[in-house]
């Protein structure tokens, strides 16, 4: 087995804990499955990380960090802001469309850990994450696209991981995409009406 640096080979394993679990479940994916996965031995597994709470950590900043540079990459100044931002939803619905199993993970993940004692702070971690991620799109489409907002960008940010976590969760549900179309419509319209040109 090629030698890859402790970085690499956590990230190979994450990415590997992704797949299985996005598959198999949380509960039902072991360390000798995500090893399988990767295609490395149990103890270079147990080498990079030290608990199964660091694994997680590593699978939910790995999610969340997957969602923001796939709406950083359409986030470019477009006609309107409300354009731009819908823009940026679309690019993260499209992943929902596409990988249902790995948006349904962040619910088992969230669940897992508000049962599993002393795995709570990672729920809690995800959902800061899901916050952090949005005060960076906004001060991304912000630097792009000036403008002021009429509400605090904190406050902003936790609606829309909010509004987010719910339009999800109902279409993996109900599968509706028209009534999901629908929904990102009226946030994008919300989100630029509480914005002004600086």
């Amino acid at each position: 087995m090629a030698r890859m640096p402790l970085t690499d080979r956590r990230r190979q394993l994450t990415e590997a804990a992704i797949r299985a679990m996005s598959r198999d479940g949380v509960s039902r994916t072991t360390t000798r499955s995500i090893a399988a996965e990767a295609g490395v031995s149990l103890s270079v597994f147990h080498y990079c990380f030290d608990s199964k709470q660091a694994l997680l950590e590593s699978v939910i900043e790995t999610i969340t960090g997957h969602y923001v540079t796939i709406v950083k990459a359409v986030i470019l100044p477009r006609d309107t802001l409300r354009e731009t931002v819908r823009a940026g939803f679309q690019a993260y619905w499209d992943h929902v469309v596409a990988s249902p199993g790995e948006h349904m993970l962040t619910y088992e993940l969230t669940q897992y850990a508000l049962r599993q004692p002393g795995f709570e702070h990672l729920a809690r971690r995800q959902y800061e994450l899901y916050c952090e991620a949005y005060v960076e799109l906004i001060e991304e489409l912000r630097r792009t696209t000036p403008f002021e907002l009429g509400v605090p960008v904190d406050v902003l940010a936790r609606y829309l991981a909010a509004v987010t976590d719910g339009v999800t969760l109902n279409f993996l549900a109900v599968g509706d995409e028209k009534a999901a179309a629908g929904i990102l419509d009226l946030i994008a319209d919300h989100v630029a009406g509480l914005a002004r040109e600086a």
